[in-house]
């Protein structure tokens, strides 16, 4: 049976998480085309079981933030808020590395006041900047941390020699990578995170139409009568027990879908079939 909760840090929350950049406009551009639909979204995932979310100024950029304190403020105490800073948006196509130490003081100060608390539960960095040393760049998450307005510290796009160094600065918690069955290019990763007790995030973990359309996916889908999305999350779940995947919709339909997948154990022949 799969653990049903996961320790982010000191924080234990359930362990399928809801990532919130959907319900932001189309390219994760501008407000959404329906804001009370995307607002009672966010307060159904809440209601549903998930009390992780992930978010970052870049979604939107900053409108999704603005969503989340809008639909649940003042927050309830189980609650996890997880933002990223270190990506800019000059046009909806564009996500460019920022990772200089000042942009990252200013986003850590901006993403404080749209999500309306004090202190960020998980502030992670959302991408290594080529052009800035890694400890540059977490440099003011750690004095963020010292003065109280982060509570943990997490990174995302890391390869594990880029963790290893990073760990070298920061106390890091967490890292958030590409991750779904048909993309493993951070299995690494994930090894490492296991060794060192990080929760693993895995974005984009539905993958591309590709996943849920193949075939040992379809078929596994038709013998449990579950949903192939369902049964993608469920084998992320059974993969590791670090793993904290953050399925993200716009749809309430889909996301009433996507919870349910945390209670689907797959058998021990499904998994070897999917591998």
């Amino acid at each position: 049976m799969n653990p049903t909760t996961i320790d982010v840090g000191d924080l234990r929350v359930n362990r399928l998480g809801f990532g919130a950049m959907r319900v932001c406009g189309p390219q994760i551009w501008g407000p959404p085309k329906d804001r009370p639909a995307a607002l009672k979204v966010l307060r159904r995932a809440y209601a549903l079981g998930c009390n992780f979310f992930d978010t970052a100024d870049s979604y939107g950029p900053y409108v999704d933030e603005e969503l989340i304190a809008e639909a649940l403020h003042p927050y309830p105490k189980d609650l996890v808020i997880a933002t990223k800073g270190g990506l800019v948006r000059p046009s909806a196509p564009r996500w460019d590395e920022n990772g200089r130490p000042e942009h990252l003081r200013q986003a850590i100060e901006g993403s404080l006041k749209r999500l309306r608390v004090e202190r960020i539960d998980l502030y992670q960095l959302h991408a290594p900047d080529p052009k800035v040393p890694l400890e540059d760049s977490l440099g003011p998450l750690v004095d963020a941390q010292k003065a109280g307005k982060i509570r943990h510290i997490g990174v995302s796009n890391f390869d594990v020699k880029q963790l290893e160094r990073g760990r070298k600065v920061a106390k890091i918690v967490s890292v958030q990578n590409r991750y779904n069955l048909g993309d493993r290019s951070s299995e690494p990763v994930l090894q490492a995170c296991e060794r060192m007790g990080l929760a693993f995030l895995p974005w984009y973990p539905l993958g591309s139409g590709n996943v849920l359309s193949n075939s040992r996916v379809k078929k596994i889908s038709e013998n449990t009568k579950a949903t192939p999305a369902q049964v993608a999350l469920a084998w992320l779940l059974a993969k590791s027990p670090v793993m904290l995947p953050i399925p993200g919709t716009a749809s309430t339909q889909h996301l009433e879908e996507n919870v349910k997948a945390a209670s689907l154990v797959l058998s021990a022949q499904d998994l070897a079939l999917l591998g």
